[in-house]
Protein backbone atom coordinates (compact mmCIF):
# COMPACT_ATOMS: atom_id res chain seq x y z
CA UNK A 1 0.00 0.00 0.00
CA UNK A 2 1.06 3.62 -0.46
CA UNK A 3 3.06 4.15 2.75
CA UNK A 4 1.82 7.65 3.29
CA UNK A 5 -1.99 6.75 2.99
CA UNK A 6 -1.22 4.02 5.47
CA UNK A 7 0.63 5.92 8.00
CA UNK A 8 -2.39 8.79 7.50
CA UNK A 9 -4.81 5.88 8.24
CA UNK A 10 -2.85 4.89 11.99
CA UNK A 11 -3.11 9.22 12.82
CA UNK A 12 -6.94 8.57 12.15
CA UNK A 13 -6.80 5.88 14.75
CA UNK A 14 -5.07 8.27 16.82
CA UNK A 15 -7.37 10.62 16.57
CA UNK A 16 -10.46 8.70 17.31
CA UNK A 17 -8.63 6.99 20.07
CA UNK A 18 -7.81 10.73 21.90
CA UNK A 19 -11.16 12.20 20.99
CA UNK A 20 -13.19 9.42 22.60
CA UNK A 21 -14.50 7.53 19.36
CA UNK A 22 -13.11 4.23 20.13
CA UNK A 23 -11.77 2.54 22.94
CA UNK A 24 -7.55 1.48 23.58
CA UNK A 25 -9.06 -2.06 22.62
CA UNK A 26 -10.30 -1.15 19.08
CA UNK A 27 -7.28 1.19 18.48
CA UNK A 28 -5.11 -1.82 18.72
CA UNK A 29 -7.60 -4.06 16.44
CA UNK A 30 -7.15 -1.22 13.79
CA UNK A 31 -3.60 -1.09 13.82
CA UNK A 32 -4.05 -5.38 13.56
CA UNK A 33 -6.42 -4.71 10.87
CA UNK A 34 -4.17 -2.35 9.29
CA UNK A 35 -0.88 -3.71 8.96
CA UNK A 36 -1.53 -7.07 7.70
CA UNK A 37 -3.27 -9.10 10.81
CA UNK A 38 -6.01 -9.19 9.88
CA UNK A 39 -5.42 -12.90 9.91
CA UNK A 40 -4.39 -12.92 13.82
CA UNK A 41 -7.11 -13.12 15.92
CA UNK A 42 -9.18 -15.08 14.58
CA UNK A 43 -9.77 -19.33 14.23
CA UNK A 44 -7.57 -20.56 11.71
CA UNK A 45 -8.28 -23.95 10.08
CA UNK A 46 -4.99 -24.99 10.08
CA UNK A 47 -2.68 -28.60 11.12
CA UNK A 48 0.14 -27.12 13.17
CA UNK A 49 3.11 -26.09 10.80
CA UNK A 50 6.62 -26.95 11.15
CA UNK A 51 7.14 -22.97 11.08
CA UNK A 52 7.37 -21.08 13.72
CA UNK A 53 7.39 -17.59 12.81
CA UNK A 54 6.25 -15.57 10.36
CA UNK A 55 7.84 -11.88 9.48
CA UNK A 56 5.69 -9.35 8.18
CA UNK A 57 7.18 -5.86 6.97
CA UNK A 58 4.95 -2.85 7.06
CA UNK A 59 5.50 0.54 7.52
CA UNK A 60 5.97 0.93 10.85
CA UNK A 61 4.48 2.82 13.53
CA UNK A 62 2.48 2.03 16.70
CA UNK A 63 0.78 -0.94 15.11
CA UNK A 64 4.42 -3.14 15.41
CA UNK A 65 4.38 -3.28 19.26
CA UNK A 66 0.37 -3.43 19.39
CA UNK A 67 0.03 -6.46 17.05
CA UNK A 68 1.51 -9.26 19.46
CA UNK A 69 -0.29 -7.81 22.50
CA UNK A 70 -3.55 -7.56 20.83
CA UNK A 71 -3.36 -11.13 18.43
CA UNK A 72 -0.04 -13.06 18.42
CA UNK A 73 -1.07 -15.38 21.17
CA UNK A 74 -3.98 -16.66 19.41
CA UNK A 75 -2.53 -17.06 16.53
CA UNK A 76 0.36 -18.58 17.89
CA UNK A 77 -1.88 -21.00 20.13
CA UNK A 78 -4.08 -21.83 17.05
CA UNK A 79 -1.32 -22.18 14.46
CA UNK A 80 2.20 -22.98 16.06
CA UNK A 81 3.59 -20.07 13.81
CA UNK A 82 4.38 -16.39 15.82
CA UNK A 83 4.07 -13.61 13.79
CA UNK A 84 6.49 -10.55 13.70
CA UNK A 85 6.19 -7.49 12.73
CA UNK A 86 9.25 -5.45 10.73
CA UNK A 87 8.14 -1.76 11.10
CA UNK A 88 11.10 -1.07 8.72
CA UNK A 89 9.24 -0.23 5.48
CA UNK A 90 8.74 -2.73 2.64
CA UNK A 91 9.65 -0.26 -0.63
CA UNK A 92 11.37 -2.19 -3.41
CA UNK A 93 14.75 -1.11 -2.64
CA UNK A 94 13.95 -2.67 0.39
CA UNK A 95 12.78 -5.89 -1.02
CA UNK A 96 15.11 -6.16 -3.46
CA UNK A 97 17.85 -6.07 -1.04
CA UNK A 98 15.97 -8.92 0.87
CA UNK A 99 15.25 -10.72 -1.71
CA UNK A 100 19.24 -10.85 -3.31
CA UNK A 101 20.76 -11.65 -0.24
CA UNK A 102 20.14 -15.11 -0.47
CA UNK A 103 19.15 -14.78 3.23
CA UNK A 104 16.01 -12.91 3.86
CA UNK A 105 14.14 -12.35 6.61
CA UNK A 106 11.04 -10.95 5.67
CA UNK A 107 8.18 -13.59 4.58
CA UNK A 108 5.46 -11.28 3.91
CA UNK A 109 5.38 -7.15 2.82
CA UNK A 110 2.58 -4.67 2.30
CA UNK A 111 3.33 -3.63 -1.42
CA UNK A 112 1.64 -1.60 -4.05
CA UNK A 113 1.05 -4.48 -6.71
CA UNK A 114 2.88 -2.31 -9.46
CA UNK A 115 6.03 -2.99 -7.41
CA UNK A 116 5.19 -6.56 -6.39
CA UNK A 117 4.88 -6.86 -10.59
CA UNK A 118 7.80 -5.07 -11.03
CA UNK A 119 10.07 -7.17 -8.23
CA UNK A 120 8.15 -10.07 -9.12
CA UNK A 121 9.39 -10.14 -13.11
CA UNK A 122 13.08 -10.14 -11.97
CA UNK A 123 12.45 -13.26 -10.02
CA UNK A 124 12.49 -11.61 -6.56
CA UNK A 125 8.73 -12.37 -5.14
CA UNK A 126 6.96 -15.47 -5.13
CA UNK A 127 3.92 -15.90 -7.27
CA UNK A 128 0.32 -15.98 -5.32
CA UNK A 129 -0.86 -19.97 -4.76
CA UNK A 130 -3.93 -19.17 -5.46
CA UNK A 131 -4.66 -23.04 -4.62
CA UNK A 132 -4.59 -21.49 -1.10
CA UNK A 133 -5.51 -18.37 -1.67
CA UNK A 134 -9.53 -17.72 -2.93
CA UNK A 135 -9.62 -15.96 -6.51
CA UNK A 136 -13.72 -15.83 -5.66
CA UNK A 137 -12.67 -13.43 -2.27
CA UNK A 138 -10.45 -11.35 -4.66
CA UNK A 139 -12.35 -8.83 -7.50
CA UNK A 140 -11.54 -10.04 -10.72
CA UNK A 141 -10.23 -6.79 -11.90
CA UNK A 142 -7.44 -6.94 -9.53
CA UNK A 143 -6.25 -10.25 -9.72
CA UNK A 144 -2.98 -10.32 -9.53
CA UNK A 145 0.62 -12.79 -10.36
CA UNK A 146 2.56 -11.25 -7.87
CA UNK A 147 0.35 -9.61 -4.69
CA UNK A 148 -3.19 -10.23 -3.31
CA UNK A 149 -5.82 -7.82 -3.04
CA UNK A 150 -6.44 -6.36 0.25
CA UNK A 151 -8.74 -3.24 0.29
CA UNK A 152 -9.33 -0.22 -1.26
CA UNK A 153 -9.15 3.83 -1.13
CA UNK A 154 -9.63 6.64 -3.50
CA UNK A 155 -8.54 9.84 -4.76
CA UNK A 156 -11.81 12.00 -4.58
CA UNK A 157 -12.18 15.72 -5.34
CA UNK A 158 -13.32 17.24 -1.36
CA UNK A 159 -14.72 20.72 -1.62
CA UNK A 160 -15.95 23.76 0.70
CA UNK A 161 -19.82 23.84 0.18
CA UNK A 162 -19.24 27.24 1.72
CA UNK A 163 -17.52 28.66 -1.35
CA UNK A 164 -20.03 27.21 -4.28
CA UNK A 165 -23.71 27.50 -5.04
CA UNK A 166 -23.08 24.71 -7.79
CA UNK A 167 -20.93 21.75 -5.72
CA UNK A 168 -18.20 20.65 -8.38
CA UNK A 169 -18.96 17.00 -10.04
CA UNK A 170 -15.76 16.57 -12.32
CA UNK A 171 -11.97 16.67 -12.84
CA UNK A 172 -13.25 19.14 -15.44
CA UNK A 173 -14.62 21.45 -12.05
CA UNK A 174 -11.34 20.82 -10.55
CA UNK A 175 -9.60 22.25 -13.08
CA UNK A 176 -12.03 25.28 -13.58
CA UNK A 177 -10.96 27.69 -11.41
CA UNK A 178 -12.97 30.51 -13.02
CA UNK A 179 -16.36 28.82 -12.66
CA UNK A 180 -15.36 27.40 -9.27
CA UNK A 181 -12.90 30.05 -7.79
CA UNK A 182 -10.31 29.47 -4.68
CA UNK A 183 -7.01 27.90 -4.60
CA UNK A 184 -6.92 23.78 -4.81
CA UNK A 185 -5.18 20.84 -3.13
CA UNK A 186 -2.93 18.21 -5.04
CA UNK A 187 -0.69 15.51 -3.74
CA UNK A 188 2.62 15.50 -3.63
CA UNK A 189 3.83 12.44 -5.13
CA UNK A 190 2.01 12.08 -8.49
CA UNK A 191 -0.22 8.96 -7.91
CA UNK A 192 -3.82 9.79 -9.50
CA UNK A 193 -2.70 13.35 -10.14
CA UNK A 194 -1.93 12.78 -14.07
CA UNK A 195 -4.99 10.94 -14.31
CA UNK A 196 -6.91 13.36 -12.56
CA UNK A 197 -5.44 16.04 -15.19
CA UNK A 198 -6.18 14.17 -18.06
CA UNK A 199 -9.59 13.72 -17.44
CA UNK A 200 -9.72 17.85 -16.36
CA UNK A 201 -8.80 18.10 -19.71
CA UNK A 202 -11.38 16.58 -21.51
CA UNK A 203 -10.00 12.57 -21.53
CA UNK A 204 -12.68 10.14 -21.26
CA UNK A 205 -12.08 7.45 -18.76
CA UNK A 206 -11.96 4.86 -21.18
CA UNK A 207 -9.54 6.50 -22.82
CA UNK A 208 -6.98 7.32 -20.40
CA UNK A 209 -3.93 4.32 -20.59
CA UNK A 210 -1.34 4.69 -21.62
CA UNK A 211 -1.11 8.25 -19.88
CA UNK A 212 -0.28 11.27 -21.99
CA UNK A 213 2.53 12.43 -19.51
CA UNK A 214 3.48 15.45 -21.73
CA UNK A 215 -0.50 16.51 -21.83
CA UNK A 216 -1.42 15.83 -18.07
CA UNK A 217 2.17 17.91 -17.16
CA UNK A 218 0.86 20.71 -19.44
CA UNK A 219 -2.60 20.84 -17.32
CA UNK A 220 -1.13 20.70 -13.82
CA UNK A 221 1.55 23.49 -14.82
CA UNK A 222 -1.73 25.20 -16.02
CA UNK A 223 -3.40 24.97 -12.29
CA UNK A 224 0.23 25.52 -10.31
CA UNK A 225 -0.63 28.73 -9.83
CA UNK A 226 -3.86 27.96 -7.85
CA UNK A 227 -2.22 25.16 -5.65
CA UNK A 228 -2.17 26.55 -2.46
CA UNK A 229 -0.35 23.07 -1.29
CA UNK A 230 1.08 19.84 -2.81
CA UNK A 231 -0.22 17.67 0.15
CA UNK A 232 2.19 14.41 1.31
CA UNK A 233 -0.35 13.70 3.95
CA UNK A 234 -4.05 12.92 4.59
CA UNK A 235 -3.97 15.61 7.66
CA UNK A 236 -2.02 18.32 5.04
CA UNK A 237 -4.83 17.96 2.69
CA UNK A 238 -7.95 18.05 5.15
CA UNK A 239 -6.26 21.02 6.76
CA UNK A 240 -6.08 22.85 3.34
CA UNK A 241 -9.58 22.95 3.45
CA UNK A 242 -10.52 23.50 7.13
CA UNK A 243 -8.52 26.48 7.54
CA UNK A 244 -9.52 27.65 4.38
CA UNK A 245 -6.58 27.79 2.18
CA UNK A 246 -8.30 26.04 -0.60
CA UNK A 247 -11.82 25.29 -1.76
CA UNK A 248 -11.26 22.13 -3.41
CA UNK A 249 -8.40 19.46 -2.15
CA UNK A 250 -7.50 16.26 -4.53
CA UNK A 251 -7.68 13.94 -1.08
CA UNK A 252 -8.07 10.56 0.01
CA UNK A 253 -11.33 8.67 0.04
CA UNK A 254 -11.06 8.11 3.65
CA UNK A 255 -10.31 11.92 4.70
CA UNK A 256 -13.38 12.31 2.94
CA UNK A 257 -15.56 10.21 4.73
CA UNK A 258 -14.43 11.80 8.25
CA UNK A 259 -14.39 14.84 7.38
CA UNK A 260 -17.99 14.87 5.81
CA UNK A 261 -19.45 12.82 9.12
CA UNK A 262 -17.62 14.96 11.81
CA UNK A 263 -19.00 18.61 9.43
CA UNK A 264 -21.06 17.62 7.02
CA UNK A 265 -22.36 21.11 6.50
CA UNK A 266 -19.25 22.26 5.84
CA UNK A 267 -17.58 19.41 3.28
CA UNK A 268 -18.44 17.75 0.39
CA UNK A 269 -17.17 15.29 -1.72
CA UNK A 270 -18.38 12.97 -5.33
CA UNK A 271 -17.43 9.70 -6.07
CA UNK A 272 -17.62 10.69 -9.84
CA UNK A 273 -14.12 10.57 -11.71
CA UNK A 274 -12.29 9.29 -8.53
CA UNK A 275 -9.33 7.45 -9.13
CA UNK A 276 -9.71 4.00 -7.14
CA UNK A 277 -6.47 2.93 -5.39
CA UNK A 278 -5.89 -0.96 -4.32
CA UNK A 279 -3.88 -2.27 -1.19
CA UNK A 280 -1.81 -5.49 -1.53
CA UNK A 281 0.32 -8.04 0.11
CA UNK A 282 3.08 -10.03 -1.49
CA UNK A 283 5.64 -12.93 -0.12
CA UNK A 284 9.01 -12.22 -0.45
CA UNK A 285 10.81 -14.68 -2.86
CA UNK A 286 12.44 -17.68 -0.75
CA UNK A 287 10.88 -16.67 2.27
CA UNK A 288 11.93 -18.39 5.39
CA UNK A 289 9.01 -19.34 6.51
CA UNK A 290 7.91 -21.30 3.24
CA UNK A 291 4.94 -20.33 0.51
CA UNK A 292 2.32 -22.57 2.38
CA UNK A 293 2.63 -20.74 5.65
CA UNK A 294 2.35 -17.09 4.14
CA UNK A 295 0.04 -18.09 1.51
CA UNK A 296 -2.11 -19.33 4.43
CA UNK A 297 -1.78 -16.22 6.06
CA UNK A 298 -2.61 -14.46 3.16
CA UNK A 299 -5.75 -16.29 2.35
CA UNK A 300 -7.33 -16.20 5.95
CA UNK A 301 -6.88 -12.15 6.04
CA UNK A 302 -9.56 -12.86 3.45
CA UNK A 303 -12.25 -12.92 5.81
CA UNK A 304 -15.50 -10.93 4.70
CA UNK A 305 -16.21 -10.05 8.70
CA UNK A 306 -12.34 -8.64 9.50
CA UNK A 307 -12.44 -6.53 6.51
CA UNK A 308 -15.78 -5.41 6.80
CA UNK A 309 -14.28 -4.22 10.32
CA UNK A 310 -11.68 -2.61 9.30
CA UNK A 311 -13.80 -0.41 7.11
CA UNK A 312 -15.85 0.33 10.18
CA UNK A 313 -12.66 1.79 12.05
CA UNK A 314 -10.79 3.23 8.41
CA UNK A 315 -13.58 3.72 5.56
CA UNK A 316 -11.14 1.56 3.11
CA UNK A 317 -13.21 -0.93 1.26
CA UNK A 318 -12.67 -4.86 1.30
CA UNK A 319 -10.88 -6.43 -1.17
CA UNK A 320 -13.07 -8.94 -0.87
CA UNK A 321 -16.58 -8.11 -2.85
CA UNK A 322 -18.53 -10.61 -0.11
CA UNK A 323 -17.26 -7.85 2.19
CA UNK A 324 -19.47 -4.57 0.73
CA UNK A 325 -22.81 -6.55 1.99
CA UNK A 326 -21.81 -6.36 5.94
CA UNK A 327 -21.02 -2.74 5.40
CA UNK A 328 -23.52 -1.20 7.33
CA UNK A 329 -26.04 0.55 5.02
CA UNK A 330 -26.08 4.00 6.07
CA UNK A 331 -21.99 3.97 5.70
CA UNK A 332 -21.94 2.68 2.29
CA UNK A 333 -21.82 6.20 1.08
CA UNK A 334 -18.50 6.11 2.02
CA UNK A 335 -17.64 2.93 0.66
CA UNK A 336 -15.16 3.56 -2.42
CA UNK A 337 -16.28 -0.36 -3.51
CA UNK A 338 -20.03 -0.33 -3.17
CA UNK A 339 -22.34 -1.00 -5.81
CA UNK A 340 -23.05 2.62 -6.38
CA UNK A 341 -19.69 4.26 -6.17
CA UNK A 342 -17.62 2.09 -7.62
CA UNK A 343 -19.15 2.51 -11.43
CA UNK A 344 -18.33 6.17 -11.36
CA UNK A 345 -14.35 5.84 -10.46
CA UNK A 346 -11.63 4.74 -12.65
CA UNK A 347 -9.24 2.14 -11.53
CA UNK A 348 -5.50 2.86 -11.81
CA UNK A 349 -3.76 0.79 -14.17
CA UNK A 350 -1.01 -1.38 -12.29
CA UNK A 351 0.48 -2.14 -15.69
CA UNK A 352 1.49 1.21 -16.72
CA UNK A 353 3.08 2.36 -13.00
CA UNK A 354 4.98 -0.82 -13.20
CA UNK A 355 6.55 0.33 -15.82
CA UNK A 356 6.40 4.42 -16.03
CA UNK A 357 5.73 5.53 -12.62
CA UNK A 358 9.74 6.32 -11.51
CA UNK A 359 9.85 8.01 -14.97
CA UNK A 360 6.37 9.92 -14.28
CA UNK A 361 7.32 10.83 -10.89
CA UNK A 362 10.37 12.42 -12.08
CA UNK A 363 8.79 14.83 -14.55
CA UNK A 364 6.20 15.76 -12.02
CA UNK A 365 8.18 17.05 -9.29
CA UNK A 366 9.98 18.97 -11.40
CA UNK A 367 6.91 20.47 -12.91
CA UNK A 368 5.48 21.17 -9.30
CA UNK A 369 8.46 22.24 -7.93
CA UNK A 370 9.56 24.37 -10.86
Amino acid sequence: MNSNFQKDCAEILSHKLKTGQISRRRFTQGLALLFGASAIGGRMPLAHAETKELVFANWGGDAVKAMAKAFGDGFAEDTGIKVKYDGSGPTEGAISAQATSGHPTWDLVDCEPFSAKTLGEKGLMQPIDYDIVDKAKIREQFLWKYAASSYFYSYLIVYDKNRFETAPTSMADFFDVEKFPGKRGMYKWGTAMWEAALLGDGVKPADLYPLDLKRAHAKIAEIKPHVASFWGNGMEGQSLLVNGDASMVLLWSNRAAMMTKEAGDDFGFTWNQGILMPGSTGIVKDNPAGSKAANDYIAFSQDAKRQAELFELLYVSPGNPEGDALVPEAERQFSPTDPKNFPLQVPLDMDWYEKHYSTALEEYLTVISS
